[in-house]
């Protein structure tokens, strides 16, 4: 699939659309309500934005240390702080929810994650054909999920430090739906379908053992998909920071895009 090269034009102020003059890259607080509660989240709006095209569109969501209320923890970790330091030039619209406090990504709260994405694509002009997900430690097993429950949807994914099956210390930490009685990993496989995904992790994570993401990039690649994998020698659980300096990792992902909306 051929690389889009991405430039940009002219800004925007919280969601209405203006032409009249340029803005830094900058973070918009936004909410959703499903089921009656409201859900916050962040909208990272590239430098130079404009409705004159459709943006990219990136699903971030963070790991279990962010979860709260605030709207202001996951600022503080993973894409967003690299996109505080390294995000002028970044060329897509980014949607950070916050999952509440002892939820994981499933349930409501994935239903609030696909909300904000959806407003968000509506708000700023985001194209349904370049939408990517990324996710770190828990917000990595929200990737599988996600990517499992809307199968086609994304044009790629990148996952974290995530993984497929229950931990130990958190055993409502895991992929939902998944049937009895079958190999959970090919499982998700099969309704990832062609979603190419880059999977990282730290050889020495004692916290998503490296054995979760080895599994699925086994079963990925069993069942034909693209996918890449990357094991950091030495690393532990804090994979995301060599993972997001990782060069090729953007322009890979945003290499790619669905070929129609079906």
């Amino acid at each position: 699939m051929a690389a889009k090269h991405l430039g940009w034009a002219a800004v925007l102020l919280l969601g209405m659309v203006s032409t009249a003059q340029a803005a830094d890259a900058h973070f918009v607080a936004d909410a959703v309500t499903v089921n009656g509660h409201r859900h916050a989240f962040q909208v990272f709006v590239p430098r130079d934005w404009s409705a004159d095209r459709a943006w990219p569109v990136v699903l971030f969501l963070h790991g279990s240390g962010e979860r709260g209320n605030d709207n202001q923890v996951p600022l503080k970790q993973g894409l967003p702080l690299w996109l505080k330091e390294h995000g002028d030039d970044f060329p897509a619209v980014v949607v950070v929810p916050q999952a509440p406090v002892d939820t994981v990504w499933s349930g409501e709260v994935e239903q609030a994650a696909m909300a904000a994405l959806d407003k968000s694509i509506h708000a700023y002009h985001g194209d349904r054909l370049r939408l990517y997900l990324n996710g770190l430690s828990m917000g990595g097993y929200g990737v599988w999920q996600i990517l499992a429950d809307h199968p086609g949807m994304f044009a790629a994914g990148a996952v974290i430090c995530g993984g497929v099956r229950a931990l130990d210390d958190m055993p409502e930490l895991k992929v939902y739906g998944i049937p009895a009685h079958v190999d959970p990993y090919a499982w998700v496989a099969g309704r990832v379908k062609s979603t190419p995904v880059w999977i990282f992790n730290g050889s020495v994570d004692d916290q998503v053992p490296p054995a979760e993401s080895h599994a699925m990039n086994q079963a990925l690649t069993h069942s034909g998909d693209e996918v890449r994998y990357t094991e950091f020698p030495g690393v532990g659980h804090a994979s995301w920071g060599p993972a997001y300096a990782t060069p090729e990792l953007w322009p890979w992902l945003f290499s790619h895009r669905r070929s129609s909306q079906g």
